[in-house]
């Protein structure tokens, strides 16, 4: 396992470590801190129009970890990017925004190929195993407003498909409780530090992965089997110019 930076979030290890004895490594293995939520999906979504390129949408739902792992396990998305959103480029720095006083969320710029998978279908994994879109200000261990439940439009559709779909979730009442998930304008995504970046991948044996994480990924591959790839698109590969 490749040395990680001590800026590294001693605070997953911790709370990890505390919850791990208490539940067992058998329970680690297969219990996720948001369970996935069978969920229909959105009755509103974008066409992709013939010789569309890419698109990306910016979401946020606790830590970038999981919920980069989970859309580099997706078909159709071409890169997932973990960063911060919501706050200013000069305190984009995981340090600040670990605070909470910075306005960022950690998060994720997902890019995608829409003649593979659609907005639509992007948000239905993302609300119903990238994370628990009903929990303020919080996912699982972590808690604070670099945690909470965002999606950062680029656009006017996106906003209104997003809009519409949570809309459509409530009345159907599909979570226990209403979803928190703030719509808010994408001002500036930020990447954030490489020892971030396909952390999941980089280090699948790491306790807060294991019990937060890895079972998202196995949501996935259950609930969107037609969807799931095994073999991860990540940040280093997405990256490299192409043949």
């Amino acid at each position: 396992m490749a040395i990680i930076s001590r800026s590294f979030s001693l605070r997953k290890f911790v709370r990890t470590l505390v919850l791990v004895p208490f539940l067992g490594l058998a329970a680690t293995m297969t219990r996720a801190a948001e369970p996935a939520v069978v969920i229909p999906a959105p009755t509103i979504d974008a066409a992709a129009p013939a010789g569309a390129g890419l698109q990306t949408i910016v979401l946020a739902g606790g830590c970038f970890w999981g919920v980069q792992a989970v859309f580099q396990h997706t078909k159709g998305v071409t890169a997932a990017l973990s960063g911060y959103a919501g706050g200013d480029k000069s305190t984009a720095e995981y340090e600040l925004v670990g605070t909470g006083r910075t306005g960022h969320a950690e998060s994720v710029a997902v890019t995608f190929d829409p003649r593979q998978i659609s907005y639509g279908k992007i948000l239905q994994i993302y609300f119903s195993v990238a994370h628990n879109p009903t929990e303020l200000n919080r996912q699982g261990p972590d808690v604070g407003t670099q945690y909470r439940s965002a999606i950062f439009y680029a656009d006017d559709e996106q906003k209104r498909i997003a809009k519409d779909y949570i809309a459509e979730l409530d009345k159907a009442h599909v979570f226990p409780g209403p979803i928190v998930t703030q719509l808010e304008p994408l001002s500036g995504f930020y990447r954030a530090e490489e020892y971030h970046q396909d952390f999941a991948v980089l280090h699948p044996t790491y306790p807060y992965i294991v019990f937060n994480d890895r079972p998202k990924v196995e949501n996935l591959k259950r609930l969107f089997a037609a969807l799931y790839r095994a073999m991860p698109v990540t940040v280093l590969a997405s990256s490299r110019p192409t043949e």
